[in-house]
């Protein structure tokens, strides 16, 4: 598929994206028909165009690579001390019911003379995150690509999140939160070094 900018409607903001709308919109009318609803009812007759932009905008990680998001953002520095960037937001869709699941993610890790730009770990957070996702596997990936980037002398993420197949479906639970970790290097081998990460978050 060639490449467009879509405009979101009512938002002003625009993405670029490769995903067939035309077939996404008319499955996204299929499915409507499927659970009993009229798509060309006065409140549904746009529902199917929305529907495809959204699932374009919100699954748009798989269309991105790493070398993209850093897209050379590398620093040289020099020190060893920990650098930990916190609270940043996830939204994503877990793939066994494709029903949101959202929170935080922190990221901890010490530098072996390079330090990669701020804002590009909200960027590696929201690759991942934008794809049928599971907690656990987001965790792993952020941690990994963080690793393959600068080759630190190590690597922590911890993932804090809430899953709405908990919260409107089967157990119905409202409170319920879901915390996952991955560490590398130091902060797997050592006991001080991961205790301090997350020592920073609390």
């Amino acid at each position: 598929m060639e490449r467009r900018m879509v405009e979101i409607e009512e938002t002003g903001l625009s993405f670029v994206t490769e995903v067939d709308l035309e077939r996404l919109q008319a499955l996204s009318e299929e499915w409507l028909r499927l659970i009993g609803e009229d798509p060309e009812r006065e409140g549904l007759k746009k529902t199917p165009e929305r529907v495809a932009k959204a699932w374009a905008f919100l699954t748009r990680g798989y269309r991105q690579s790493l070398e993209e998001i850093v897209n050379g953002a590398i620093f040289q520095a020099e020190g060893s001390e920990m650098v930990v960037v916190k609270g940043i937001e996830f939204y994503s869709l877990c793939e066994h019911h494709m029903l949101p699941f959202f929170g935080q993610v922190h990221i901890g890790y010490i530098p072996n003379q390079k330090i990669l730009g701020l804002s590009k770990f909200a960027r590696i957070v929201d690759m991942f995150a934008r794809r049928l996702q599971v907690q656990e596997r987001l965790a792993v990936q952020i941690a990994e690509a963080i690793q393959e980037v600068l080759e630190p002398q190590g690597v922590g993420v911890v993932v804090e999140g809430v899953h709405l197949c908990m919260m409107m479906r089967g157990v119905e639970k409202q409170h319920s939160r879901t915390v996952t970790s991955a560490m590398l290097g130091v902060f797997r081998e050592s006991a001080k070094t991961r205790e301090e990460f997350l020592d920073h978050l609390k």
